[in-house]
């Protein structure tokens, strides 16, 4: 079953890949930046929005999206840009997809646990989840627990939208959870030297896990620079999306692509 995919703006394709328990319509003032200078090929990943039947992990996932790309926009390059599970997505699409991507971004990512036994509690723990999300049926009680996390308290109540994300159900969310779950991610690290287009890893500065992440994919792969804003959480670009923009839109004018 393919992807949702809702296109708007004009100028290059941009694919943007969102976060759990959001949509594609979810990119906030970011977006509109975005949208302003791009055609911004807003996806819905696996088990959300409108593709809230879709079941897939990641590899598979990586797939869908090349797919949607290529009904889209057939073998027209484009920037790929993925916030934190899309973020995941979009490496896997760098690593495992012969795609012409022109840059790829990636906002708050992970290559992966690489210590099994912390790999398994957190599958464990995102099984659990998926459990409770489906016995109790209410998504807007689990995105309230979800978005009291530290990772997101710095967003205001309209960056969080959570009228938008209330368009998920929980099955949709629960199948997200088992099959794209951080503790799913076969660590990618070692493919990071192989990558030939080049790549932005942006994260906030406060989001000490994810930047450290960012650090480590800007040493690994070849043409990669990793940018902290200060003060940020995890969804930097929700929470201060004009600096957030201006970092993307200068790197993705500054640094030429190479197309293989």
């Amino acid at each position: 079953m393919p992807l949702n995919v809702e296109v708007r703006g004009s100028g290059p394709p941009l694919v943007a890949l969102h976060g759990f328990t959001q949509t594609g319509r979810l990119w906030g003032r970011f977006g509109e930046h975005l949208a302003g200078s791009h055609s911004l090929v807003a996806l819905d990943l696996p088990g959300h929005g409108g593709s809230d039947s879709v079941r897939a992990d990641l590899p598979t996932t990586a797939n869908l999206v090349a797919e949607a790309v290529q009904t889209t926009f057939g073998d027209e390059s484009f920037d790929l840009l993925g916030y934190s599970l899309g973020a995941r997505v979009a490496l896997h699409v760098v690593t495992q997809t012969t795609l012409p991507v022109r840059h790829a971004v990636f906002v708050g990512v992970t290559a992966g646990m690489e210590d099994p036994a912390e790999r398994d509690r957190r599958r464990q723990f995102d099984e659990a989840m998926a459990d409770q999300l489906e016995s109790s049926d209410d998504v807007g009680q689990f995105l309230d627990a979800w978005l009291r996390r530290p990772l997101f308290d710095r967003l205001s109540s309209e960056a969080t939208a959570r009228a938008e994300r209330l368009r998920n159900s929980a099955s949709g969310l629960a199948s997200s959870l088992r099959l794209c779950g951080t503790g799913t991610q076969a660590p990618l690290w070692d493919r990071m030297s192989s990558l030939s287009c080049p790549v932005l890893a942006l994260a906030g500065s406060d989001d000490t896990r994810f930047a450290a992440h960012a650090l480590r994919v800007s040493r690994l792969a070849p043409r990669a620079v990793a940018s902290l804003v200060p003060g940020g959480g995890h969804a930097v670009h929700l929470s201060q999306p004009d600096q957030a923009w201006r970092i993307v839109r200068h790197w993705l004018e500054a640094v030429e692509p190479v197309l293989i």
